[in-house]
């Protein structure tokens, strides 16, 4: 898909892509190596996530606006997107003139954000979980013991059954694989 958008895109006239990446962890070097004035990103990206991109784009190429553009159209996402400097989120399933009229907003100091999600996001609120319970979350996702979420957070393992059971009564769910799951369907994670 990467490959498709950057080929249209670079039909528009006034567009020029620059550089494509296959990693979160590539982007940042790439943008410092080719400066380009906007950054398109997807959020689940081998690697570093695009949100993460985005933030450490942020510190490190200011003057790179950033668009999201993704398949997870989730309020959270894009609570966090703008949390992290994003100028921009759209869900992928728009026109291509779209995303490129997007690009031109994005590029002149305007935010861009896909009407549905934003009325989604500010219907939803802010994420209930604090960040050391997203760590903890995150670090349980490959179904990791309590004892090697400890080690790994450098937690007491008391400290991370405190912080699962309270992620799992905030998410309303009934153990940590649904907590989990209901973060990332949320967007939280």
């Amino acid at each position: 898909m990467r490959g498709a958008l950057a080929l249209l895109l670079g039909m528009e006239g006034d567009i020029e892509v620059v550089a494509q990446v296959a990693t979160g962890d590539a982007i940042v070097d790439t943008v410092l190596l080719h400066r380009p004035d906007v950054a398109l990103l997807d959020i689940e990206l081998p690697g570093m996530s695009g949100l993460d991109a985005a933030a450490a784009l942020r510190e490190q190429a200011p003057d790179c606006r950033v668009l999201i553009l993704t398949t997870f159209g989730r309020p959270g996402y894009l609570r966090r997107a703008m949390e992290a400097g994003a100028a921009g989120f759209l869900v992928k399933d728009g026109p291509v003139e779209e995303l490129a009229e997007a690009i031109r907003r994005v590029l002149t100091g305007e935010t861009v954000v896909d009407p549905a999600l934003a009325a989604a996001a500010l219907s939803a609120g802010p994420s209930p979980l604090t960040a050391r319970e997203c760590d903890v979350l995150k670090a349980s996702v490959d179904g990791a013991t309590v004892a090697d979420i400890a080690g790994r957070l450098h937690l007491s393992e008391s400290t991370v059954r405190n912080y699962l059971s309270s992620a799992i009564g905030k998410t309303g769910t009934r153990n940590r694989a649904e907590a989990v799951r209901e973060a990332r369907q949320q967007g939280w994670l």
